[in-house]
């Protein structure tokens, strides 16, 4: 085989050296979006306007009221290395500012089509400075309020294989909302407005309330439900809100850091809150997390990648161990550390759990022969269980029965889920009668999770929900299937819009059913939830009658079978096992 030629080595053209370096600090539309709201804020506005289309594709435009560029700086503005925020290597170890680097403005400017438009307070007019791909730049006098506004139009038009990488819109869209919603809580004293595909995305006050931003994304209700932890020491605060054990979510999405009023990621952090909740959680279960720690400059060190992202800190074990105190002590007291020493009256977290009982609709088990599984859009017909004779449960958890070959442990919320869906398959295909509250529910999500929300309802309402739009991001329940009475229909709508999770891995194809799947999840009996004989019996007798039994609809076992003869063998009566 013929080896590759060696090139001599050569010093890139400015262009393609531009471009490269692009790609470190501009992976998609968010990226500009977290650059130029970052500038804005490190030239001290207090109101923020952004405004996308196309996902950020077509345009992104940031306007601000910050004290602005003047003329003689817009130039070196595009430039590369060039910033007003540090003058020598030793400032890079005391960085008080969210930008430094000096590559955003010039890495945008040579994968668009960039307009600067900018005036201090000292000028009587403002200028516009043009750039296209990174070509010489056109600047020209304006009239402009004080402030600065960047137009970035056309991303990625002389690179077209960026382009054909980017994600869906939807996605891309999801990312400009939790980049904004991130600097949103970050700087609550700030108003930022985002306008997306000419709709109101997300907003706030400006009033420096975090737990009002909050509302908007989760809903008042949760909201008022997170804990607010306060915790200082000489060198260090940290202050921010969690969620009690009451509260929580299928995944790490909500758990959430800024050190310094800048995002950012920290795997070691993430620990040490699960530390914190060690042995109070549920297994699968995660905690809502919004953690802004306050520290020196010199003890932290940001200048680790590009996107400025991730960052290392001088005494990371110390760090560890104080927020993981903090927050245990939250937690078990439902107190915080206050400055002053004085505590907050809290409620307890919570509460020693109860246990409820069941309901479990009657009339569903078919007459006659049973549904065909094509019929269900089952691939194939999975073994059939025999006539079930009940005995009992166990720790709230497990139904004990007997059938003519042995012993079956029963999983009572694996089944109820089983149940559950087959029954909305089999309604589905005629129609669902729908049941309406009597009080309807609201529901305000965050801004992504609306987004993909909105695309459901039209599937949700087919399916017996009766759901409207209510304003920004919030959504009115009217009714639900009325084969799910009793459901929570505010974790029934946050259901649908959950990350994938890995047990759904055998619906991840099939959108409907996987919808359909994680609803009868959050509607199934609960693992340590009484259930009368009565209800047992019933459910084992729907479970017989579903076509594929043995599972739930993400594929996990929803019995464990004891044949007669492995029975005999662990007592001695066939010999060893």
């Amino acid at each position: 085989m013929e080896k590759n030629q060696i090139m001599p080595i050569e010093i890139l053209p400015p262009d393609v050296a531009s471009q490269i370096a692009a790609g470190e600090v501009v992976e998609r539309p968010a990226s500009v979006v977290k650059e130029l709201i970052e500038n804005a804020l490190d030239a001290g506005a207090t109101q923020i306007t952004i405004r996308c289309l196309a996902a950020g594709k077509k345009l992104i435009e940031v306007s601000d009221n910050g004290q602005g560029i003047p003329k003689e700086d817009l130039l070196l503005a595009v430039h590369r290395h060039a910033t007003s925020k540090i003058r020598s290597v030793h400032d890079l170890w005391r960085i008080q500012t969210l930008g430094f680097r000096g590559e955003a403005l010039a890495s945008v400017a040579s994968i668009s089509r960039l307009t600067i438009t900018s005036r201090p307070e000292s000028q009587a007019v403002g200028y516009r400075l043009q750039v296209e791909g990174g070509s010489p730049p056109k600047l020209e006098a304006v009239g402009e309020g004080v402030g600065t506004t960047v137009r970035v139009e056309d991303l990625f038009f002389n690179v077209p294989a960026r382009r054909k990488f980017l994600k869906s819109d939807t996605t891309e869209r999801q990312r400009i909302d939790a980049v904004v919603t991130d600097y949103g809580l970050a700087f609550p004293q700030v108003q930022i407005q985002l306008t997306q595909e000419g709709r109101l995305s997300f907003v706030t006050s400006g009033n420096g309330e975090r737990r009002e931003i909050l509302a908007t994304l989760l809903g008042v209700e949760e909201a008022n439900q997170l804990l607010e932890v306060i915790y200082e020491e000489t060198d260090f605060r940290l202050v921010g809100f969690i969620s009690p054990l009451g509260l929580t979510r299928s995944n790490r999405r909500e758990i959430h850091f800024y050190v310094n009023h800048r995002p950012i990621q920290d795997g070691m952090l993430a620990s040490a809150v699960m530390q914190a909740y060690h042995t109070l959680l549920m297994v699968g279960r995660y905690p809502l997390v919004w953690l802004f720690l306050e520290m020196d400059a010199n003890q932290v060190d940001v200048n680790v990648h590009p996107t400025k992202a991730e960052v290392r800190f001088a005494d990371p074990n110390r760090l560890y161990g104080l927020v993981q105190h903090a927050i245990r002590r939250v937690l078990v007291t439902g107190q915080s550390i206050h400055p002053n020493g004085e505590l907050p009256v809290w409620q307890p977290p919570f509460d020693s759990i109860q246990p409820k009982a069941m309901e479990i609709p009657q009339g569903s088990v078919p007459d006659g022969q049973s549904p065909q599984p094509e019929s269900l859009g089952f691939t194939e017909l999975e073994q059939k269980i025999p006539l079930l004779r009940w005995i009992g449960q166990i720790a709230n958890l497990y139904i004990i029965a007997e059938g003519p070959d042995g012993l079956y442990l029963v999983d009572q919320h694996a089944a109820h889920e089983r149940v559950l869906f087959e029954r909305f398959l089999r309604q589905s295909e005629t129609s669902i009668s729908s049941q309406k509250l009597l009080q309807p529910t609201i529901v305000t999500l965050g801004p992504a999770q609306a987004r993909l929300f909105e695309e459901q309802i039209s599937l949700l309402n087919r399916w017996g929900f009766e759901i409207v739009p209510f304003g920004s991001n919030t959504f009115q329940v009217r009714a639900i299937p009325a084969i799910l009475a009793g459901i929570d229909s505010a974790a029934a709508v946050r259901a649908v819009v959950e990350d994938f999770e890995e047990d759904e891995e055998p619906l991840r194809r099939e959108t409907e059913k996987r919808l359909i799947a994680r609803i009868c999840k959050r509607a199934a009996v609960k693992a340590g939830q009484s259930l009368s004989a009565e209800e047992q019996k019933a459910l084992l007798l729907e479970l017989e009658n579903c076509q594929s039994p043995r599972t739930c609809p993400h594929g996990r076992p929803t019995m464990i079978h004891l044949s007669v003869d492995l029975l005999e063998r662990q007592f001695g009566r066939r010999g060893a096992i």
